[in-house]
């Protein structure tokens, strides 16, 4: 794959995709223009050998797959995982603030985000809002601001002289954001007035706006970055970079014969335990209507494989003491198997082989992450989904900085080296002895 154009298009994706039901959306779009056909959990399913399809799941989840030649159970279903949640500031359902004149939302923090780089950034808002027509009919419209409406203003040095040294944050009242100042006599602004205006602009009249789950986001596009651009910065590296690859890879799998499958679940930031997480059922009803019988269900999980892709750690050079000295990867040297004697990652010796052997072929480099033995590690939706589906799995990811931070970075040369091993995935005949 053309590594600056793989680049620029990943850009325009994150772009387009400030939150899990945008990116979904954006995701959609794009397998549809590649000839996936959409399905509906609602409806029955009629599938057919060498077709491809997609399937949304409360508009932030999807799973796509291919078929092949329809022979499942003797072949089993190449499988890759990602999800489309990132840490974030999510606004309260009732918000309005009104602080010495100046109109603030309330927020909730989502996820394990890092708090001090939100501050004096502009910021946006989106997500998706229920409301009400005309005719008393319920209806869903994802919404974006796109425009810098609020700000989380620092506090001056000189009235926190102990900044740089040992500041702490009050998530509850240091991190409300200003959107306006409020005239004296004037009433605080009604936000879900706000939010009805917003859909007005793209034709969605709402006489009521019944509740939203709307994220802050930086309106900082994302950029490469360096003096030979060795870098790609941006929000929501973690995970959209992997669901971007995924989808790529599946794409370009068009001619294989072989069943493949992309699912990618939300709220794995916050435990994953949703009708959309990779603890809840998603994945295993959408295989089971796949399958004729249960039987054949479950030699197809022992014949397929899942590659659970979700970004690593690359060694920081201002902290390299906090890697282990064997296992700290760099950025721009390849995707890193990522490995735990406790199980926070799902890697076996035979699904990282696989793995090495596929880089090799691909003349793609590879790296290992092995948390030091004295710090914990975090986990993904690998584990999840091996118990879940009895299926052997691999953790992988992209060496990354500053994760969770609201701008991560990502080297520039990775993430289309490993779009070119997960397509060589998707057509292996063989997986695993």
């Amino acid at each position: 794959m053309n590594t600056p154009g793989f680049n620029q298009d990943l850009i325009a994706f994150l772009q387009d995709s400030p939150t899990a039901y945008h990116a979904t959306a954006e995701m959609a779009r794009r397998f549809s223009e590649a000839g996936f056909i959409s399905l509906n959990e609602r409806d029955s399913w009629s599938l057919e050998a060498g077709k491809k399809y997609f399937v949304i799941r409360q508009d932030s989840a999807i799973v796509a797959f291919t078929t092949g030649n329809g022979r499942f159970a003797e072949q089993g279903i190449r499988m890759v995982g990602a999800h489309t949640d990132s840490p974030a500031l999510k606004v309260k359902p009732n918000p309005e603030v009104n602080s010495k004149g100046y109109f603030q939302l309330g927020v909730e923090v989502y996820g394990g985000p890092l708090l001090n780089p939100w501050f004096d950034r502009d910021l946006s808002l989106a997500g998706k809002v229920t409301w009400l027509n005309a005719d008393g009919q319920m209806q869903n419209s994802l919404v974006n601001f796109k425009r810098p409406i609020a700000i989380i203003p620092s506090l001056a040095i000189h009235l926190d002289r102990e900044a740089n040294k040992k500041r702490s944050i009050n998530p509850q009242k240091d991190i409300p954001p200003v959107l306006s100042q409020i005239k004296k006599g004037d009433d605080t602004p009604d936000f879900r007035q706000i939010l009805s205006k917003e859909l007005e602009k793209n034709g969605d009249k709402a006489e009521t706006i019944l509740d939203y789950e709307l994220f802050f986001y930086d309106t900082q596009p994302p950029a490469m970055v360096g003096l030979n651009e060795e870098f790609i910065a941006s929000a929501r590296l973690d995970n959209l970079l992997s669901c971007y690859t995924g989808m790529q890879a599946l794409i370009e799998a068009k001619d294989t014969d072989q069943p493949c499958l992309l699912i990618c679940n939300d709220h794995e930031e916050v435990g994953s335990a949703s009708p959309t997480g990779a603890c809840g059922p998603f994945l295993r009803q959408v295989l089971e209507r796949i399958f004729d019988t249960h039987d054949e269900f479950v030699r197809a999980m022992q014949n397929s494989m899942m590659i659970s892709t979700d970004n690593a750690h690359g060694i920081h050079p201002n902290f390299a003491d906090r890697h282990d000295g064997n296992h700290g990867p760099l950025l721009n040297e390849g995707a890193v198997l990522k490995i735990n004697a406790n199980l926070r990652y799902a890697t076996t010796s035979e699904t990282s082989s696989l793995f090495r052997q596929m880089c090799k072929q691909e003349d793609v480099p590879v790296q290992v992450f092995v948390a030091r033995t004295d710090m914990g590690c975090g986990s993904t939706i690998g584990p999840l989904t091996a118990t879940e589906l009895g299926v052997r799995t691999l953790d992988i990811g992209l060496p990354t900085f500053s994760m969770h931070s609201i701008r991560e970075l990502a080297g520039s040369e990775d993430a289309a080296g490993l779009a070119k091993v997960l397509t060589r995935f998707f057509h292996l005949e063989k997986l695993l002895p």
